[in-house]
């Protein structure tokens, strides 16, 4: 991918925007624990909408090459189901988060079952937010770009998407995450835009994709596009939605600001699918459709809109970068470490121990993404090993009349971890296609159900001891 110099100053431009953006927000000097890790609970409508939204679909490489393959079969499964549980998370626990007033989901499991609860959710918490994907794909835009190597692209990258979280915590996050918000959107728009008044809209993209691409399914089975639904239930442990419900000023902002992004990112898959339909039209047979949109851009885009688009395939992925690096390192830092020491010192060595996480976190990052360079592997391994453990327990915490024992609580986490993680390992060490997991299913049902097993026999313990001790 070429740019001309307009367009390298653009993306420079980009860079010392967000640079500068974050330190400004980090002025408003941290005076707590609340106001370092929430921005002080006052985060407003447009702010929630806008950090949610961005954060939430930062995997735009992987979207065109989704796209691109299969056309608006990307909607039905990368799009529908997080709809779906998106409205469930808004209606059922938004203003039950924030109600709570707590800070981070094993916060929540402590409360509910305790502190070894608790620690081994922080563990399984740390892992799910891993931001590996995100610091793959842009590390490999970056090397697009401007031809560095790898590993050089993804270090200096990330570095820039994190280094101001230092000082201004989660509120310098939100203020860039609004920025590249509008960024994400005005790229794909105008791409949109250009290619339909050149090449024709509907009527072209009908005349020179496969028909496949233009069904619900794309040519997948039933089965394979049933499991991306389950892997949306990752929407109700996101720790992100959590966070940002826990930061809202009140729970009406939060179930309101959630249905809203609902809108938006309905709006932002109708632009990315649609890019990803141009560029199967306008590019046949590439040999890497990961990058469909970049070389896209190269075919289609004048100097200016190339630079802007770029720039808004970098926010998307950089929003989602920064908020999941600094949960990541909040998880280290308040989730770990504070609860390892006294009460008395637990604030001021989580805020310290957060920034020290910035680095862990960025660390575990970009060596999963070095050792495992595939973003779809990185979604389904993380996805499919991670929620088993936590979404029963999780869940069930909320809601007094599903709550289970202690002891129970953990077992189901330990579980229903272990259970889908042993298959996923098993079906990829032992079998000769690397398909053969544990009674030929997928792992993460046998994880759940595991999960579900255990909390049936916590429920029944608890009405059996609640029987006996009337």
């Amino acid at each position: 991918m070429t740019l001309d110099p307009v367009d390298v100053i653009l993306v420079l431009a980009y860079f010392a925007g967000i640079l500068y953006i974050g330190f400004r927000a980090g002025k408003h000097r941290t005076r707590n624990a609340d106001d370092f890790f929430l921005a002080g609970r006052t985060l407003t409508l447009p702010f929630f909408i806008a950090s949610l939204v961005s954060t939430w679909y930062g995997g735009i490489l992987g979207v065109g090459e989704f796209s691109y393959r299969f056309g608006i079969s990307n909607w039905i499964v990368f799009g529908v189901p997080y709809y779906i549980f998106a409205a469930v998370f808004a209606i059922v626990l938004a203003k039950k988060i924030r109600e709570t007033n707590l800070a981070t989901i094993p916060d929540k499991l402590e409360a509910s079952y305790g502190k070894p609860t608790a620690l081994l959710g922080s563990v399984l918490t740390f892992v799910l937010v891993t931001p590996a994907a995100y610091v793959l794909m842009l590390g490999v835009l970056v090397q697009l770009l401007f031809g560095f190597p790898l590993a050089v692209s993804v270090i200096l990258s990330t570095f820039v998407t994190i280094v101001y979280l230092h000082s201004g915590g989660f509120r310098s996050g939100v203020w860039v995450n609004a920025f590249e918000f509008v960024l994400m959107f005005l790229g794909f728009a105008l791409m949109v835009a250009i290619a339909a008044r050149a090449y024709g809209g509907w009527e072209f993209i009908q005349a020179n994709v496969p028909p496949l691409h233009l069904t619900w399914h794309g040519g997948n089975a039933w089965q394979y596009i049933a499991v991306w639904f389950f892997i949306a239930l990752w929407t109700l442990v996101d720790p992100a939605f959590h966070q940002r419900c826990y930061a809202a000023k009140d729970g009406k902002t939060a179930r309101k600001g959630i249905m809203l992004s609902i809108a938006f990112w309905f709006c932002f898959d109708f632009l990315t699918t649609t890019t990803g339909l141009y560029a199967r039209a306008l590019l046949p047979g590439l040999d890497e459709p990961m990058f469909s949109y970049p070389l896209l851009a190269e075919a289609v885009l004048p100097s200016v809109a190339k630079g802007l688009f770029t720039i808004g395939m970098l926010a998307t992925i950089m929003s989602s970068l920064s908020s999941l690096m600094f949960i990541s390192a909040m998880t280290v830092g308040k989730d770990i470490v504070g609860r390892l020491v006294p009460p008395e010192r637990s604030e001021r060595v989580a805020k310290r121990w957060t920034k020290i996480g910035l680095l862990v976190g960025g660390g575990f990052a970009i060596g999963l993404a070095l050792l495992v360079p595939s973003v779809v592997s990185i979604w389904y391994t993380v996805g499919t090993t991670i929620i088993p453990g936590l979404l029963v327990p999780v869940l069930a915490g909320y809601f007094e009349s599903l709550r289970i024992p202690r002891s129970f609580a953990f077992v189901a986490m330990l579980l229903g971890w272990l259970t889908s993680s042993g298959s996923l390992i098993y079906g990829t060490v032992f079998s000769a296609d690397g398909q053969t997991y544990w009674f030929g299913i997928e792992p993460m049902y046998p994880g759940l159900t595991v999960s579900l097993l255990v909390w049936a026999l916590g429920r029944l313990r608890a009405a059996t001891g609640t029987k006996g001790a009337g």
